[in-house]
């Protein structure tokens, strides 16, 4: 038996879904830096557009959403860009305990509840939970340690999602 106080449920409605090219995930890129350019947009929910005020003078966006076609979870995973199992806490990869995705994409414009945007890293339909704006002196860190991703970066631009978390 645990020590821990029960902890209440956490229910999220979507709050608007992500259009992008991507009909399938075999193919995608598996990060957003490695979708330079690829176009997207999000349809908001028409009641939170007045929640987009002054969001027209940020560059980027960060994008939480729910990873919908994924594999149940798992708790070791071989990730796309390493042949050896690790913790999925050491990975980004999408077989997570809660099924939470982020990206920071561009956003390049706003039209009512539309948001185009680019460098779009998931399948088409994702539902989308929240967006933030990016702001470089909140979310950058000097000094980091990338665990065992040193040493695998370059091959990011060329490799792209497989069926290995697809659902079954």
């Amino acid at each position: 038996m645990s020590d821990r106080p029960p902890v209440a449920p956490v229910t999220l409605r979507p709050i608007g879904i992500i259009r992008t090219p991507f009909t399938d995930t075999d193919g995608m890129p598996i990060q957003a830096t490695a979708a330079v350019g690829v176009p997207g947009r999000i349809e908001l929910d028409p009641g939170l557009v007045e929640g987009l005020i002054d969001l027209d003078g940020f560059s980027h966006l960060t994008l939480l959403y729910h990873l919908h076609r994924i594999a149940p979870p798992r708790l070791t995973v071989t990730p796309f860009l390493d042949d050896r199992p690790h913790g999925i806490f050491a990975t980004r990869s999408p077989a997570r305990p809660n099924p939470i995705g982020v990206s920071t994409v561009r956003l390049l414009a706003i039209a009512g509840a539309t948001l185009e945007i680019e460098d779009v890293d998931m399948v088409d339909g994702t539902p989308l939970l929240d967006m933030k704006p990016f702001v470089p002196a909140f979310d950058h860190r000097e000094a980091v340690r990338i665990g065992w991703y040193a040493g695998r970066l370059d091959r990011l631009p060329d490799v792209r999602a497989d069926d290995r978390f697809k659902m079954r």
